[in-house]
C-alpha cells in the first residue's frame, strides 16, 4: 500500500535550561523565557510548556473547524472562540498532559456546532497526534459533548485497563 503522506512543514526550536531556561524557535520569532507555572513556584513574566501547547491547540482546532466549515460551504462567524485548557498532572513517578477544548462558534445552533466539533477533533494534527495518547474533553460553550471511544482511539481502552 502507497503511503499518501506528504510533509508540509517542519518548525525547529531550541530549548536551554528545561522549565527554567528559555526557548527560541529557529526563526526567531518564538523567544521567550520558561518558567515552571508560576502557582508552582514559578516567576512572573515567563511562559511555560502547557501554556504554549494550549496556545498551538487552540489555534490549530480553529483552523481545522475553519477548513470543516469551508469544506461545507459555510464560514465561520469572525468572533468564533476556541479556549484550551492543558493540565499537567502526576500520577505516581510519572507526569503527563490533559485537555479540554471549549468550542463557541457564534453562528450556528448547536448540533451543527457539535457536528462540526466532532469533524475538527478527526483532523486537527494536534487531536490527530494526541489521540489514544492522552485525555482530550471536548465542549461547546462550557457543556461537555460525548466522544465516542473511536474518536479518542485508545483513550477508553486505556482507562478501562487502569480501572
Amino acid at each position: 500500500m502507497e503511503s499518501t503522506k506528504k510533509n508540509l512543514y517542519t518548525a525547529d526550536a531550541t530549548a536551554v535550561g528545561g522549565r527554567s531556561g528559555h526557548v527560541r524557535s529557529a526563526t526567531g520569532t518564538v523567544d521567550l523565557d520558561m518558567s515552571v507555572p508560576e502557582g508552582l513556584g514559578g516567576k512572573k513574566g515567563a511562559t511555560n510548556p502547557e501554556e504554549l501547547f494550549a496556545a498551538g491547540y487552540a489555534s490549530c482546532f480553529q483552523q481545522a473547524l475553519l477548513v470543516i466549515a469551508q469544506r461545507a460551504g459555510d464560514k465561520l462567524d469572525p468572533a468564533t472562540e476556541v479556549k484550551c485548557g492543558v493540565t499537567l498532572f502526576q500520577d505516581g513517578e510519572a507526569y503527563g498532559l490533559s485537555a479540554v477544548l471549549d468550542i463557541d462558534l457564534k453562528s450556528f445552533d448547536h448540533d451543527k456546532t457539535v457536528e462540526m466539533v466532532r469533524q475538527a477533533h478527526k483532523i486537527c494534527p494536534y487531536s490527530v497526534g494526541t489521540r489514544g495518547n492522552m485525555e482530550v474533553e471536548l465542549k461547546v460553550q462550557g457543556e461537555a459533548i460525548p466522544v465516542a471511544p473511536e474518536e479518542n482511539a485508545g483513550v477508553a481502552e486505556k482507562s478501562a485497563v487502569a480501572a
